[in-house]
């Protein structure tokens, strides 16, 4: 499964998080959290191609299609 969104381009990112103490004494980090998008696996029907295609999209890029239709956003970001 793929971990990057075709449509948004959204991927893992790299957060930390720091103990209210760490704040205080800057003393003993807590490291680095890789973070993940919300991806799903979807399939889209599309109408002027009649085909139907499955994608892994992130729940934002799910929101855009709904909003805009699948072939200008999938033709947008190169998909078709």
């Amino acid at each position: 499964m793929a971990k990057v969104c075709p449509v948004t381009k959204k991927g893992s990112r790299i957060g930390g998080g720091y103990s209210n103490r760490t704040r205080a004494t800057q003393f003993n980090p807590t490291g680095n959290v890789r973070k993940y998008p919300n991806l799903q696996k979807k399939r889209i029907y599309v109408p002027e191609l009649k085909k139907t295609l499955t994608l892994t999209l992130s729940t934002d890029a799910i929101k855009t299609i709904n909003k805009r239709g699948a072939h200008s956003v999938l033709k947008k970001a190169g998909l078709i």
